[in-house]
């Protein structure tokens, strides 16, 4: 890595290490996607150096709109450390993030390592359990604008994430209906469907691309599938939950 993608990948990690806005760079420094993954990677890495794990990947742009609106055509994806988890029902301070908002997901937790070709079937076989989740997503930059590779290099929002209670997998998980509430008002309805279609579709792509960095999926990691709905700002004092069709409901209270 060259002396600017380091000193890139440093000034990401201390934004969100240290929960201040930092200025776009993306057109400035007319970074390539490879270049904004590697700057990913190396602040990754700092968060591994001060002790944290990783505990599986987190992937974004799953929605046919969200690509078109970056002008993509494939999906991105980001790292998850175990200091990202949060305690499903309790309370999240919000003064660890710049421009918190959350949305809803499908988590998988996989019983071994998939392959990066491996089939729906295939990656169905190697998921344990599959839950409702809720990913707090936090871009570091400053008024929540950002590029492509901005929001690459910055782990593609991802900063937390809640796991409901776990399930079987052996059901179909393809088109269950959710609602995102906040303050026991839906703010989203959707579906598992807006993801990709079909979530499996984004653990076949996770596959894909982690194998593709030297990082595949790894037994007890989890992977989170992608927002299935737009995200919903978050303030201090609100109470956040997801109620999804046949799997319970995964939440969380936020504190300033």
């Amino acid at each position: 890595m060259n002396d600017l993608l380091a000193m890139l990948a440093q000034r990401v990690d201390d934004a969100a290490r240290n929960a201040h806005a930092i200025a776009q760079f993306g057109e400035d420094e007319r970074l390539t996607t490879s270049d904004a993954y590697a700057i990913q990677a190396a602040s990754i890495a700092c968060r591994l150096e001060r002790g944290e794990c990783r505990s599986g990947v987190k992937m974004g742009f799953t929605s046919r709109a969200k690509m078109v609106q970056m002008g993509v055509h494939d999906v991105i994806w980001g790292r998850l450390t175990d200091k990202m988890a949060l305690e499903e029902g309790a309370p999240v301070s919000l003064a660890r993030y710049v421009h918190p908002r959350v949305e809803p997901e499908l988590a998988f937790l996989l019983a071994r390592p998939l392959a990066p070709n491996a089939s729906l079937v295939e990656a169905l076989d190697a998921v344990a359990a599959i839950a409702p989740a809720l990913e707090v997503i936090d871009s570091r930059y400053e008024n929540f604008k950002f590029s492509l590779t901005d929001v690459i290099a910055d782990n593609a929002s991802s900063s937390g994430y809640v796991i409901g209670p776990w399930a079987d997998p052996r059901r179909d998980f393809s088109n269950l209906g959710l609602v995102l509430s906040i303050d026991g008002k839906p703010r989203q309805i959707g579906s598992t469907a807006g993801i990709l279609g079909h979530p499996l579709r984004s653990l076949v792509s996770a596959a894909r691309l982690a194998a593709a960095a030297g990082e595949p999926l790894q037994a007890g990691w989890i992977v989170m599938a992608g927002g299935a709905t737009a995200a919903e700002a978050l303030a201090p004092g609100m109470h956040v939950r997801c109620e999804m069709q046949s799997l319970g409901s995964v939440e969380f209270s936020t504190i300033g």
